[in-house]
Parts: C-alpha cells; sequence; structure tokens
C-alpha cells in the first residue's frame, strides 16, 4: 500500500507510523483515516513487526477532525445528517479498535498540540511519551460535541472520572507538565530525543514473548469491565496458550538446561 498522508517504516521490529498532514496540523481527514487504517492492520498482521510509535510530522500530533468534513456535515441536507454521522463513526470506531486492541505494544510520541480526535488517538495507545511542547485539549465541547474517539473510556482510566468530567466539560489545554502529573503523559523527554525515546521505549517492550504480550494486553485491555473471577478464567485460558507457544518452551528448556549446568 502506498501513502501520501501518512509515512510508514519497520526498522529492527518497530513500527513507525507519522501523521503527514504538517499544513493541517495532522488533522484526520478520511482520507489520512483510510491510510492509517491500512497501515494498523499491517502492523497487526506481521509477525517481524513487534511495536509500534506513533507520532505526527511538524509541531503538532493531530489537530482532531478535519474541518472539511465539519463543513460537509452542516452543508448535508437534513435529513442525510444523521445517517451520515453514524456511518462516519463506525469509521472513527473501527481505526481506534484497531490501535486499542493491536496485539503489539504501542507508544504515541505526542511532538505537539493533540487535541479533540488527536488525544483521544494518543491514549488509545498503551503509553504516551511527550516533550515541553506536548498539550492535550479534549475540546469536543467548544464544538458542541462529545469526545467521540475513545475519550469517554480512556481518559477516566487515565485521571479518574472526576478529572476526566473537568477536561471534557471545559475543553481546556493541558500543557505538558500537568499531563505527567495527571498520568495523561507516562514520560517527558527532550523534544529532540522524542523519536529515538519512544522507538528505543518500544524496542525495549518488545523483548518479551509476542504470545504473552498480546494475551497480557488483550486481558488488561478488558479489566475494568470484569470481576477477579472472570479475569482468572480469562487468564488460565491465556495460559494454556501459553504453555504451548515456542517462546515458553524454549525459554523453559533454556532455563532448565542453564540449572543442569549449574548442578
Amino acid at each position: 500500500m502506498s501513502y501520501q498522508l501518512i509515512e510508514f517504516s519497520v526498522e529492527a521490529g518497530v513500527a513507525t507510523i507519522a501523521f503527514n498532514r504538517p499544513d493541517r496540523r495532522n488533522a484526520m481527514s478520511d482520507e489520512m483515516r483510510a491510510e492509517f487504517s491500512g497501515a494498523l492492520e499491517t502492523v497487526s498482521r506481521d509477525k517481524a513487526i513487534k511495536a509500534l510509535v506513533l507520532t505526527g510530522r511538524g509541531n503538532a500530533f493531530c489537530a482532531g477532525g478535519d474541518i472539511g468534513g465539519m463543513k460537509r456535515r452542516l452543508e448535508a441536507p437534513q435529513g442525510e445528517v444523521a445517517f451520515n454521522g453514524w456511518s462516519r463513526q463506525q469509521g472513527v470506531h473501527h481505526v481506534q479498535s484497531l490501535l486499542l486492541g493491536l496485539p503489539k505494544p504501542t507508544i504515541a510520541a505526542v511532538n505537539g498540540a493533540a487535541a479533540g480526535l488527536g488525544a483521544d488517538t494518543a491514549l488509545a495507545c498503551d503509553f504516551v511519551v511527550g516533550t515541553e511542547r506536548s498539550k492535550f485539549t479534549w475540546s469536543y465541547i467548544k464544538r458542541g460535541l462529545i469526545p467521540d474517539g475513545g475519550g469517554l473510556y480512556f481518559l477516566p482510566r487515565r485521571v479518574g472520572l472526576a478529572r476526566a468530567k473537568e477536561l471534557i466539560f471545559t475543553g481546556r489545554v493541558v500543557e505538558a507538565d500537568e499531563a505527567l502529573a495527571l498520568g495523561i503523559v507516562d514520560r517527558k523527554v527532550a523534544a529532540t530525543e522524542l523519536l529515538s525515546a519512544a522507538q528505543a521505549w518500544a524496542a525495549e517492550l518488545a523483548q518479551g514473548s509476542a504470545t504473552a504480550l498480546a494475551l497480557s494486553k488483550k486481558i488488561l485491555n478488558e479489566t475494568f469491565e470484569h470481576s477477579a473471577h472472570d479475569i482468572f478464567n480469562l487468564g488460565s485460558q491465556a495460559q494454556a496458550i501459553c504453555y504451548t507457544s515456542a517462546e515458553h518452551r524454549e525459554a523453559v528448556a533454556a532455563f532448565l538446561a542453564q540449572s543442569s549446568a549449574k548442578g
């Protein structure tokens, strides 16, 4: 697949996707979303790719939804607005679900503003790395909207319910230091080191068993929706799969050989 609105590369098992509409502050158009979706599907199915870093080109991570789409929504015949909106939401949620459910570690390297859908997309990743230039805003309220890219789900899990309500009800900007203090950002680095730091962390996270990591992530993503009993059951099933994996068998064989040599 060729890309015009994102950049996609892989090095040493770490994929990097960069939103590439810097003149539009990487606002998410339908066309860019389609490219992003295709790239995520490639990352998901390619066993040689062990982790993903997501970033933006220019001085913004992602400014949210593209204004052209908003304009078309206002111009659509009244009788088509609801269905058009529903159809668009299916596309947005498909991509966010792909990112959230990717069976590999994901890191958002937030190089500038992450607004609206951009902020939601950053939090759909497992981890967020920022710089002094990073800022976040769930600014939907200022357009008469609610967060539609997963912010209603992701943000309370990061900052707690009351703080999530405050950030969504006001749409205010959260600067880098506050984002780090609140847990929106996991690590803060110098702007010149952002991408290399995120890629190095992704490579570190990808060292473990791909099978165990994918299964752990799947269960962890559902932890708050289940009882302890449910998690035990899911864990039992996942562990049974791990017992048969090549990574487990090789690790145990190596451990036993090492123990025999010491004995």
